[in-house]
């Protein structure tokens, strides 16, 4: 590490203004910074100094994500070859179909992201933002596999410029980046989103696997919206061994992450644990109070938080600490309706079961106004205070 230490030093003053290369300063920043810790300090005022800087907490939940990314790349491969008939397969060889399956949208997601934020960044002469690193691996874990890489260009670009860059980039954005690439996904191009045909790989990779036409494999929530009881078992759903988007199905890999980023400090168990709170009492409401020939409705809580992206959204998105409620006890209002809003849009929106994500972004309008409630109310009651002295 010291070598390349050395490196970037003696090859730092070629981007600097007046270098050769200063037009790419914005590009060496970034992967300086990225590398090693920044090390200027503040010269005037009263500054905490930590060496825990954004890249640095962005680092941890990439880390965090990294095991309901590999157990999706497995489950790929094992719903792909069970899907075909070759249920035998090993499982190196249905973890490496997976693989070679989800490589590309990761790349691609990437390179179109991080494209136009170095472009961004070296027309506005400023610093290489560091959110898309986690926006960059959210994106495609949030898709089916089916979804073509060109389609998957399109929403990441539509993201980063229209979620992000347009409210002044990392920090200043309203909503989850990767959730609005969801949402044009869903709303753009829908027959890629819905419907049976998405939620399995079709196709043979490099000879593994094998290409069939008319493949189908509904999601259990799929199932569920059109009364169907599902017909995978419990411990199907929570191992993740069910069709789905490609890092949303293991309620184990992603309580995993959810370990890392509390243990961290990353995330908020107050967001956290209350999108649970509220996803299992709404969910309690309607098996009361919902028609008994809605299957949706009398779908058990156990059922509601473990199926589709209710805890990948819980842990992942909606601690996002940008478009989050910041508040601490904002966090407990704006975490309970988020699970609540989860399950009504799933029971009274039949022809879109899986409601997280626009649960999410509807609090991200509203995680604002509810700091603010609350801000206010501890002025106000300050004031008492100094006026009761």
């Amino acid at each position: 590490m010291k070598a390349l230490r050395n490196y970037l030093d003696k090859i730092k003053p070629n981007f600097e203004k007046g270098g050769k290369f200063q037009a790419f300063r914005s590009v060496f920043d970034g992967f300086e910074t990225f590398l090693f810790v920044p090390n200027s300090t503040s010269k005037t005022g009263v500054h905490v100094h930590d060496s825990i800087d954004s890249k640095r907490i962005m680092s941890i939940v990439v880390i965090a994500l990294i095991p309901a990314l590999l157990f999706g790349m497995y489950n790929v491969g094992y719903q792909h070859y069970n899907a075909v008939g070759m249920a035998d397969a090993g499982f190196f060889e249905m973890f490496i179909y997976g693989f070679l399956a989800v490589l590309p949208k990761i790349i691609v997601s990437y390179v179109v992201g991080l494209g136009i934020e170095f472009v961004v960044a070296q027309w506005k002469n400023e610093e290489i933002q560091e959110g898309f690193l986690v926006s960059g691996l959210l994106i495609p874990m949030i898709v089916p596999v089916g979804c073509p890489l060109w389609i998957l260009a399109i929403a990441t670009a539509f993201s980063v410029i229209f979620a992000k860059e347009v409210f002044g980039g990392t920090g200043m954005n309203v909503f989850n980046p990767a959730l609005i690439a969801r949402a044009f996904l869903f709303f753009a191009y829908p027959a890629k989103m819905s419907g049976d045909t998405v939620w399995v790989a079709k196709d043979s990779i490099f000879g593994l696997g094998q290409t069939v036409d008319g493949l189908t494999a509904a999601t259990p929530l799929g199932q569920a919206a059109t009364n169907i009881v599902p017909d995978a078992s419990l411990a199907d759903m929570i191992i993740g061994l069910i069709p789905g988007s490609i890092g949303e199905t293991s309620v184990i890999a992603i309580a995993i992450g959810a370990f890392i980023l509390l243990w961290t400090g990353v995330a908020s168990w107050k967001t956290m644990g209350s999108v649970f709170v509220g996803g299992i009492v709404m969910a309690l409401i309607f098996n009361a109070l919902g028609s008994e020939s809605n299957t949706m409705a009398q779908l058990p809580w156990y059922e509601h938080i473990v199926l589709g992206g209710f805890c990948f959204g819980a842990v992942f998105m909606a601690t996002d600490p940008v478009t989050s409620a910041r508040t601490e006890s904002g966090k407990y209002i704006y975490g309970f309706l988020i699970g609540a809003m989860a399950v009504i849009i799933r029971v009274l929106n039949p022809g879109y079961p899986e409601g997280m994500m626009l649960a999410i972004l509807l609090m991200n309008v509203f995680a604002p106004l509810i700091d603010y409630c609350f801000v206010q109310k501890n002025i106000s009651a300050r004031a008492k205070r100094l006026q009761s002295k």
